[in-house]
């Protein structure tokens, strides 16, 4: 059975005859009543009753009929859906970000996304990558804003933009009125305020280490906004965060932080998008960044 069958049977019920039917489906009265003849086939009864002057339904053809109505409504109706998919105008889009991005990125981001787009449900989570990559993987979200590197098999990724270390000082501290990069081998021993181990840490750590410079940590926070909240008190030590050329913070001063090479940088990868409100999203943060570095 396919779907034209149903049409066929539709167009044969409405017009109550086959001649007059195939003439508004634009096909011959023999092909027609063939059609009809396999769909009674597979179905296995009679649905028209052709002893009289016009063609009439058999109790089990006005059945038929009845839900064949019903379901060529629906399908008509997911026509209409995948259509409004297409032009945006509704549909679900599903994001995860990394708690650094969250501040500065997504809430004017979303705003202006459902601005545009006001039958779109936005669904933001935030989330570690590990978390991120594996809800990607298995279709549990749309797309992601995360870090550059290696990533989970099945993952595809392009950079937005790259983040650098910097030391951010409050207003007060004896860095605010200094050089504006800091030989990283200043910091040994300087109290510092860094976030928690499951974020961004792995980062400077391992460039500390690298630059054999000892970390004293007097500040863990886990998130970037209470962390410079901390620093911004003129008592409280300095800390090494990244720095993205899309934001920088308020209330405090940066420095960049430097040795015989640059520190390192990370980059914020979204992976590539395929869906419709995914590409809409996609092209409005790259517009936002653009603005934002300009």
């Amino acid at each position: 059975m396919e779907l034209r069958h149903i049409k066929y049977l539709l167009a044969v019920a409405d017009h109550q005859n086959f001649t007059r039917a195939a003439e508004a489906l634009h096909i011959s009265q023999p092909t027609l009543s063939q059609q009809i003849k396999q769909l009674e086939h597979a179905v296995g009864v009679k649905l028209f009753d052709r002893s009289g002057r016009t063609v009439r339904l058999t109790d089990a053809g006005s059945a038929y009929v009845h839900h064949a109505r019903l379901a060529v409504r629906d399908l008509e109706a997911a026509e209409r859906a995948v259509h409004d998919v297409r032009d945006l105008s509704r549909g679900n889009l599903r994001i995860a970000v990394t708690p650094t991005f969250t501040a500065y990125l997504i809430g004017q981001l979303i705003y202006s996304y459902r601005e545009a787009y006001p039958g779109i449900r936005v669904t933001v989570l935030e989330t570690n990558q590990d978390k991120m990559e594996a809800d990607l993987l298995a279709d549990r979200l749309d797309l992601g804003i995360g870090f550059a590197g290696p990533h989970a098999a099945g993952i595809e990724a392009r950079t937005l933009f790259a983040e650098t270390l910097v030391l951010v000082v409050g207003s007060g501290h004896p860095l605010e009125t200094g050089a504006v990069r800091v030989p990283v081998a200043e910091l040994a021993g300087e109290p510092l305020g860094l976030l928690s181990s499951d974020f961004t840490r792995l980062h400077v750590d391992a460039y500390f280490a690298e630059c054999q410079v000892p970390q004293n940590i007097a500040i863990e926070a886990n998130s970037v906004s209470a962390l410079l909240e901390l620093v911004g008190r003129a008592s409280s030590p300095p800390c090494c965060r990244m720095r993205s050329p899309v934001n920088a913070p308020t209330c405090t001063r940066s420095r960049w932080i430097h040795r015989c090479r640059p520190a390192p940088c990370r980059c914020c990868s979204v992976p590539a998008s395929t869906s419709p409100q995914r590409r809409a999203f996609a092209a409005m943060l790259d517009a936002m960044v653009a603005e934002r570095r300009s």
